[in-house]
């Protein structure tokens, strides 16, 4: 069996919305996560064309705050990943990845001025 695949998602009325193909004759049960948390209310609805289904998930009030927030699709059986959806909230995000940016330039210098250290130290 082919792994299912998602595609055209986007966000209405509080709800995220892709549509899912797959090869078999019944959905593969798809789990959302957000936070190591489960969002319930996932459903499939067969759609026009033969082996492919709507699948939508109410996102919880409770999930969104500032920043990025970002929910990860995948097969339930199987584990496999189908996708991600992600929110952005709150400042904004040229903010938020210019800060991330400078944070991991600056733990990139920290690293290589202790690697020429122990360089130094280990070869005089």
């Amino acid at each position: 069996m082919t792994q299912a695949v998602l595609s055209g998602g986007r966000i209405s009325a509080g709800r995220w919305e892709a549509e899912l193909k797959g090869s078999g004759p019944t959905p593969p049960r798809i789990e959302i996560w957000h936070r190591e948390r489960q969002l319930d209310g996932v459903t499939a609805v067969v759609a026009a064309q033969a082996g492919t289904w709507m699948v939508s998930v109410p996102i919880p009030v409770a999930e969104l705050s500032d920043g990025v927030q970002t929910f990860l699709v995948q097969d339930a059986a199987t584990g496999a990943r189908l996708g991600q959806f992600t929110i952005i909230a709150g400042v904004a995000i040229e903010d938020d990845i210019r800060a991330e940016l400078d944070l991991l330039r600056a733990e990139l210098d920290l690293l290589k001025k202790a690697f020429r250290r122990h360089c130094v130290e280990t070869t005089g």
